[in-house]
């Protein structure tokens, strides 16, 4: 289809799930925390996944990437509060502060857009790295508060199974990920060469999410990833 077609579904996709748990969160039938989470954990797989709706054109990348880009100047009104939107306040802030948005989310945002112009469907770094921090860092506050666990020694707000689950988690979905784009000749086989790799880099993720650092997981986890991604894949 004409990859504008395809940007207007992938786009319509990704606003109904988004508003979905904008209205979970305000009418409280899930916790702002939660609903913050599941938005990080789902919606990259979803965006990724709508990829194959696009031509293999050159400009495939720039149409996709302007989904993430209208969503991004969308957060970025609502945080700044040009935009009133209590809903999606209530969904993706901690503490119902719509300035909350202008970090995690707003750099979730941006590294969507420039993974997506920088790997696109030429190199499975991007995907490898969207999911990491999708799967990894999104995962790991919702494991870290729910199973007791000893703190890490240089990171007291954080926990041995919020690290594991930044492993583990991320190593599934972006595993998952990678067996349809290489079972659809995205990327070239087979899928169990890449597995060594990505254990390597679910590693680094989690080390790099370890540290004692506030709201810039969405930013470090990514970057590092793709560092040691163009060196090990």
């Amino acid at each position: 289809m004409p990859n504008w077609i395809a940007a207007l579904i992938t786009l319509s996709i990704s606003l109904l799930w988004l508003r979905i748990m904008d209205f979970a969160a305000h009418r409280g039938l899930i916790e702002s925390r939660l609903s913050r989470k599941v938005i990080h954990i789902t919606t990259g797989p979803v965006f990724v996944l709508c990829w194959f709706l696009f031509q293999e054109s050159p400009e495939a990348r720039w149409w996709a990437a302007a989904v993430p880009f209208l969503i991004t100047v969308q957060f970025a009104l609502i945080g700044t509060g040009l935009l009133k939107d209590d809903a999606s306040v209530q969904a993706m802030s901690r503490t119902g502060d719509r300035r909350e948005i202008l970090r995690g989310p707003l750099i979730y945002g941006i590294v969507f857009v420039a993974l997506t112009l920088l790997f696109w469907r030429d190199s499975p770094i991007g995907i490898i790295a969207l999911m990491l921090m999708c799967g990894g860092d999104g995962i790991a506050d919702v494991v870290g508060r729910r199973i007791a666990s000893p703190k890490l020694p240089w990171s007291k707000q954080k926990s041995v199974a919020g690290s594991l689950s930044v492993l583990i988690g991320g190593f599934i979905l972006a595993a998952l990920l990678l067996w349809i784009t290489v079972s659809a000749r995205v990327f070239p086989g087979p899928f169990s060469g890449y597995l060594v790799p990505l254990a390597f880099l679910s590693l680094t993720a989690a080390a790099v999410e370890s540290l004692p650092f506030h709201d810039v997981d969405n930013l470090t986890v990514p970057l590092a990833v793709v560092l040691v991604g163009l060196l090990v894949l």
